[in-house]
């Protein structure tokens, strides 16, 4: 089940209390002070693991509290830290506070770790507070308590190329012929309804990621059909497809739209170098070339023939290393 957006409740470890203890040894009738410092309450720790593709994990787990520390004890002898809670996320989380949205981190390298929360410090035992006026203090310090906070944890999927277009304009069709990626494909709109992320190789030992997020409507930057939800996946790529059926009657006014779509959510977008594709040339009819008349510079494509899949890569590749 892919999952690409949850809200947790952290809370850090409390710190352990000091310790109040004496000296109690044979022929030492009056040993001085001796307790030790308590031990520092856990954190909570997000770390990104590229093994992991989805929220599914953590969505289910509504409160993650990491473990007190420790008293202190006689000897001056310091409590036990407590235990970090972590927080396994994939490759692209963005974690927000959320009552304010601020972002607080976004962890897009492996093994990139965030401190959401750190523990409370453990109190100072009594023999801390000796001094040449104060022998033998009877008190110590408690331990600090942990922090609380809610976040809103969202995954945006890195990928480097983006598959835009219109409820079945064959995005995914595309996507499981130039690679492994198997998504659910079939003649109707909307059979995609989460991202899927296919590797793309090419030439000797090179590859490339592509992304396919669900059809995208009129009003989708608004958040109609979903549209939030899919629009946020395209954010990071570094090139953008835009996938226009050879039969539709305005394929103009299909690149505009799906462009507005693009530039309401995020003006940056428009800043993205991209192509258009017109797909399924297999099914083209006398008609086609005299609809597509004030198009210009796309590329033509039949995934279930592989016409100009090859070209197709080609051109994609030279983007990205302009981009590199």
């Amino acid at each position: 089940m892919f999952v690409d957006y949850t809200v947790i409740k952290c809370i850090s470890g409390k710190g352990g209390a000091g310790a109040v203890s004496f000296r109690r040894e044979k022929f030492i009738p009056k040993g001085g002070p001796n307790g030790g410092d308590g031990g520092k309450g856990g954190d909570v720790i997000f770390r990104s693991d590229r093994q992991l593709h989805t929220l599914q994990d953590i969505r289910y787990n509504k409160v993650y509290k990491a473990k007190n520390g420790q008293p202190g004890a006689s000897n001056q002898k310091t409590g036990k830290n407590g235990e970090d809670a972590l927080i396994r996320v994939p490759l692209g989380t963005v974690i927000k506070i959320e009552n304010t949205g601020e972002v607080v981190a976004d962890l897009v390298k492996d093994n990139q770790e965030f401190i959401a929360l750190k523990g409370g410090k453990g109190g100072r035992g009594n023999a801390r507070f000796k001094s040449a006026t104060h022998q033998t203090p009877r008190y110590a310090q408690p331990g600090i308590e942990g922090e609380v906070e809610t976040f809103s944890v969202e995954l945006k999927v890195l990928a480097d190329v983006g598959l835009v277009g219109l409820p079945n304009a064959g995005k995914s069709t595309l996507l499981s012929v130039v690679s492994s990626a198997r998504p659910k494909i079939a003649d109707y709109p909307f059979t995609t309804l989460v991202p899927h992320l296919g590797i793309v190789k090419y030439g000797e030992f090179q590859s490339f990621v592509m992304a396919d997020i669900p059809g995208l409507i009129e009003g989708a930057a608004k958040g109609k059909g979903l549209g939030h939800q899919f629009l946020k996946h395209v954010e990071r790529t570094k090139v953008l497809l835009f996938m226009i059926d050879c039969t539709e009657a305005n394929p103009q006014s299909v690149f505009e739209t799906l462009s507005s779509e693009l530039k309401t959510y995020n003006p940056d977008m428009e800043k993205k170098p991209y192509l258009i594709v017109r797909t399924k040339i297999d099914l083209k009819n006398d008609n086609t070339d005299a609809m597509w008349s004030d198009m210009d510079h796309f590329l033509d494509i039949s995934s279930v023939t592989n016409n100009g899949v090859k070209q197709l890569i080609s051109r994609i590749t030279e983007l990205l290393h302009e981009e590199d």
